[in-house]
């Protein structure tokens, strides 16, 4: 049975490209835990104690796997980090995902999709580079300039019985994924999630509502035929130790930069791509959205910074850049928040990102508040990518 699992897993992997290490290490444990199972044979009495006492176990699993998490990443991007010695692990993965590159690449293997324009916004490494924000940027932009986007998304943390699945602004982010409802909410696109990005992309075609479809992530999602590819880059921590996974951060190896269309840095630019900033300067109450706060108003003030994001400090950062004194919340990526997950026992007001906030409407008290951000492109990216998706367009 083992082995069938394995097998499975590795063809899944090979055909879609859409692996997260985290999900990896998590999925049959944390997800089982949280779904209620009813026990023969118990009395109803006791059925409340122990499914309080899976519950509590499930939240001991998921912290013990973001301590774990988070100090991985950070031997990830240690200069001084021992990982660095064990570089021939890398090697195996990073042959696996050039074999299977080059394979799709020659034609041995076939690439499909729409009948459509796709463009794909992705990354070379495992975590948070801000590819959310751009892809927001890039839907209103392209929606501007007389296109009708759609976009497809992975659907990570959603665990929908079948797939591709449709999102909607007030899609269960349980279901779907928490950055598919984001985008839905932020951008008024039609939105569909699934494993399978080419299944996710035809679906999302046959709907008429749209000529160009957006592909949040998927830059190793092979299978799915793309005009256009953007890269987003942490301008601050780069590729960490250069190596791939599991002893590095890194998908694919950096040299796979040369063939993209687009390099996008999160923060400062560089040579050979534009820079992108994410601006953020007022908290939204999650009680009552229509009520805004400038977060300069919060300068001096103690809070609590909730991020269960792939970047968290970024988050962090960003709070205390702004005069505020958080206490940092860290909370795995993707991660299931619950009503206790936000109880400090103080009437500190609570700020967390927009991605966590789709997740925590439901018990949202009037201190809980978020921070939206907005992506600011550096002058010539969209001459760019203007240029370039007609260029194609009319090969």
């Amino acid at each position: 049975m083992r082995g069938r699992l394995t097998k499975r897993w590795f063809v899944s992997w090979t055909r879609q490209g859409s692996w997260n290490w985290y999900e990896s290490v998590l999925p049959l444990k944390a997800r089982a835990s949280h779904l209620p199972r009813r026990d023969a044979n118990v009395p109803e009495a006791a059925r409340g104690n122990i499914q309080s006492l899976r519950r509590t176990a499930a939240e001991i699993w998921l912290l013990n796997v973001s301590a774990l998490s988070s100090w991985i990443e950070r031997q990830w991007y240690s200069p001084a980090s021992y990982f660095r010695y064990l570089f021939p692990l890398a090697w195996p993965f990073r042959l696996v995902s050039t074999v299977r590159r080059g394979l799709y690449s020659a034609g041995f293997m076939a690439a499909d999709g729409p009948d459509c324009p796709v463009v794909v916004v992705g990354n070379l490494t495992v975590g948070g580079t801000g590819k959310t924000p751009l892809v927001i940027w890039l839907a209103e932009f392209l929606a501007r300039n007389g296109w009708q986007p759609g976009i497809i998304s992975r659907g990570y943390g959603g665990m929908a019985a079948a797939w591709p699945q449709s999102v909607e602004p007030d899609s269960d982010p349980r279901l779907v994924g928490d950055e598919a409802v984001l985008i839905s909410r932020r951008t008024d696109c039609p939105v569909e999630v699934g494993p399978n990005r080419v299944h996710s992309s035809r679906k999302l075609q046959q709907t008429g509502r749209c000529d160009i479809i957006i592909s949040d992530d998927g830059l190793q999602h092979y299978a799915l035929r793309r005009e256009l590819e953007i890269v987003v880059v942490d301008s601050a921590r780069k590729f960490g130790n250069g190596l791939c996974l599991p002893v590095g951060p890194l998908r694919e190896s950096v040299s796979r930069l040369r063939t993209a269309d687009l390099l996008v840095y999160n923060g400062e630019s560089e040579a050979g791509g534009f820079g992108m900033k994410l601006v953020g300067d007022r908290a939204v109450n999650n009680l009552h959205p229509s009520l805004k706060m400038p977060l300069s108003q919060l300068a001096g003030s103690i809070c609590h910074g909730v991020a269960g994001i792939g970047n968290p400090e970024r988050f962090f950062d960003h709070l205390v850049s702004w005069g505020l004194r958080p206490k940092v919340h860290r909370f795995p990526d993707h991660h299931r928040f619950v009503e206790t997950d936000l109880c400090f026992n103080d009437e500190a007001p609570v700020l967390m990102t927009e991605k966590d906030a789709v997740k925590c409407f439901g018990f949202a008290r009037d201190h809980h508040w978020h921070v939206p951000v907005e992506a600011q492109l550096d002058c010539g990216f969209e001459t760019q990518l203007l240029k370039i998706l007609k260029g194609r367009l009319h090969e």
